[in-house]
C-alpha cells in the first residue's frame, strides 16, 4: 500500500546519462536496479552499478519511466525486469499494473515491453517461480494474488490465475479487509504462499506449473497473532523452516515447514524492536544471509535494521544489534549478491545507505556510502556485462 510522504530531494541523474559506448563495468560488478514512489522528484526505475569490491554504487539515471514501479523482479536468466505499478486505477479499472521490461547488461538502460492489468488494486509485491515461466503478484488494496505468464519475448500474457482472499483481522483501521502484502514460490516451486496482513495468515496454494494456477493447499494456511499483520517472509536456505515479519506486532514469527505437504507451524516469536523503543512503529522487511547463519529485519519506528543470529540446531533466532539506518523510514533493504553488504532503503529521506556485513558475527557497520535515490522501495541485482 502505498505510503505518502513529503518528499525533499534533489538528484542530479542528468550527470549520469545512458550512452553507446560506455566502457564495460569491471569483472563482478552489478547493475542496481531501485524501484520507487513517482512524483515531482522520481520519474520511474533508477539504475546505479555496483561494485562489491568497494560497496560503491554509481549512478547512471533514470533507466526507464514508469508509474509508481514500487517492487521489482528480476528473470532467472537476467534478461527482463518486471515491477508492479502500485496504482487503483488502470484505464478505468480498479485495479494496478504489472509492467515488462529488457535489460541491457552493458548499459543498465530499460526498454519497456508491455504492462497489463494486475486485477486487483494497489499490487505491492511481485515475484517470480523458479523457471521464470510465470509473474506472481500480490494486489494490497483488494486482497488478491494474481499469476501471469511470461512470453517468449519476455511480454506479459493475460492473467492465469486470480484468487479473491476474504475476511478481516481485529484492527478495525488497518484490517477491515485481507490485504495480500507478499507472495512467493517455495523452494521446489510447488507451492505458492502469500501473507496476508489484513488476516493475520500465511496462505499456501499449490503451484500448478503446467496451467499457471494456484489452488489452495491442505492446510490451507497457517496464523500469526491476531492483529500482527503478516506483511513478509523469507525461507531459511535449508528449506525447511520459514520466517515472517508481522508489520503491526513488530516481531518475527518463525514456522517449521514440511515440504512435502506444503505445510507451515508456528514456532518461536521474538520482537524487532529495542527494547527500550517507546511510540509507533511499522516492521517491513526481512531476509536471511546466503550461509543461514543470520537473519535481518527493518522497522519504521526507531528506523533500524534488527540483526539475529540464526541457532544452527533449531534454526531459532537470538538478538545480535540494533543498527540504525541513517535514514527515515527503512521500508526495504537487500542483501547483495556477494553477501558482504546490506543496502537499506529509506524512503522518506530519499536515499540508500550501505552497511558491511561481518561474515562471522552478522554485525552491519555504515561504509559512509549514502546513495540519492528519490522514494527509493525494492532493491534488484543484475549481474552486468
Amino acid at each position: 500500500m502505498q505510503r505518502k510522504p513529503a518528499f525533499v530531494f534533489v538528484l542530479m541523474v542528468c550527470l549520469a546519462q545512458f550512452a553507446a559506448g560506455q566502457k564495460a563495468p569491471a569483472k563482478g560488478s552489478y547493475l542496481m536496479y531501485v524501484g520507487t514512489y513517482t512524483g515531482p522528484e522520481s520519474k520511474g526505475i533508477y539504475a546505479f552499478r555496483f561494485d562489491p569490491s568497494s560497496g560503491k554504487a554509481a549512478p547512471l539515471g533514470l533507466a526507464a519511466e514508469s508509474v509508481n514501479p514500487s517492487f521489482l523482479a528480476v528473470e532467472p536468466q537476467q534478461r527482463f525486469l518486471y515491477a508492479v505499478n502500485e496504482v487503483s486505477d488502470y484505464k478505468g479499472e480498479k485495479s494496478g499494473g504489472v509492467s515488462s521490461f529488457s535489460i541491457d547488461r552493458k548499459t543498465g538502460k530499460l526498454t519497456f515491453l508491455n504492462e497489463v492489468a494486475s486485477r486487483g488494486a494497489g499490487p505491492c509485491y511481485i515475484a517470480l517461480d523458479k523457471t521464470g515461466k510465470y509473474v506472481l503478484v500480490a494486489n494490497y488494496d483488494s486482497g488478491s494474488v494474481a499469476v501471469f505468464p511470461v512470453l517468449a519475448d519476455g511480454r506479459l500474457g493475460e492473467s492465469s490465475a486470480l484468487v479473491q482472499h476474504s475476511g478481516h483481522g481485529p484492527n478495525a483501521e488497518r484490517q477491515e479487509g485481507p490485504h495480500a502484502h507478499e507472495i512467493q514460490v517455495t523452494p521446489d516451486n510447488r507451492f505458492a504462499v502469500v501473507a496476508d496482513l489484513g488476516l493475520d495468515e500465511l496462505l499456501v496454494y499449490r503451484f500448478d506449473l503446467a496451467r499457471g494456477t494456484l489452488t489452495p493447499n491442505d492446510p490451507p494456511f497457517a496464523v500469526v497473532e491476531p492483529g500482527a499483520g503478516a506483511r513478509h517472509f523469507v525461507f531459511h536456505p535449508d528449506g525447511k523452516h520459514v520466517y515472517a515479519i508481522n508489520e503491526m506486532g513488530g516481531n518475527v514469527r518463525g514456522l517449521s515447514y514440511d515440504a512435502g505437504k506444503g505445510a507451515l507451524r508456528g514456532q518461536q516469536l521474538i520482537s524487532t524492536l529495542p527494547r527500550d523503543f517507546k511510540g509507533h512503529n511499522d516492521s517491513a522487511e526481512i531476509a536471511v544471509s546466503a550461509d543461514g547463519k543470520f537473519l535481518y529485519a527493518s522497522n519504521r519506528g526507531p528506523d533500524d535494521i534488527a540483526v539475529f543470529a540464526i541457532d544452527s540446531g533449531k534454526e531459532t533466532l537470538t538478538l545480535v544489534e540494533h543498527v540504525p539506518t541513517k535514514g527515515k523510514t527503512p521500508r526495504n533493504f537487500v542483501i547483495d549478491p556477494s553477501g558482504q553488504y546490506l543496502l537499506a532503503a529509506n524512503q522518506e529521506s530519499n536515499n540508500i545507505v550501505i552497511f558491511r556485513i561481518d561474515a562471522k558475527t552478522g554485525r552491519l557497520t555504515d561504509t559512509s556510502q549514502v546513495i540519492d535515490a528519490p522514494s527509493p522501495v525494492c532493491i534488484v541485482f543484475v549481474a552486468a556485462e
